[in-house]
């Protein structure tokens, strides 16, 4: 991957003021973590699902887009199967399938301990631009 693409998916202004890092990112697939804190829970002393959706997306905008091809979310459906509640959440989104225009993917959280937390199904439409200016 061009250094320039592998900057600019690190350097996502909503991932890094969640704390969410990019851990591993090939075309197709990416690997993201959340070190969880207490700014990330909600009323309930739990991880906020809002919270564990985006890590989700995080790691789904990453392999999506780490083609070099500006991919766009169409729809994503989550599956909050257990609730987290301290520690470190890793994602990791595998391409299911590509079009040229549309890709699908799946992403599972997991707790530091392996438990599955959630699952995510989405779908990308590809817009056939550059994500880096020039396609660097």
């Amino acid at each position: 991957m061009p250094p320039a693409l592998a900057e600019a998916l690190r350097a996502d202004p909503f991932a890094r003021s969640l704390g969410v890092e990019l851990e591993e990112v090939r075309e197709g697939y990416a690997r993201a973590s959340l070190l969880l804190v207490p700014h990330h829970r909600n009323f309930h002393g739990l991880v906020h699902g809002g919270a564990v959706f985006a890590l989700a997306d995080c790691a789904f905008a990453a392999a999506s887009n780490a083609r070099g091809e500006r991919a766009v979310a169409v729809s994503a459906t989550v599956h909050f199967l257990r609730a987290a509640t301290e520690g470190l959440l890793l994602a990791e989104c595998v391409e299911e399938s590509s079009g040229r225009r549309l890709g699908s993917y799946r992403v599972e959280v997991r707790d530091a301990q392996g438990a599955l937390v959630a699952t995510m199904q989405a779908l990308v439409y590809r817009q056939g631009e550059p994500v880096v200016p020039g396609g660097a």
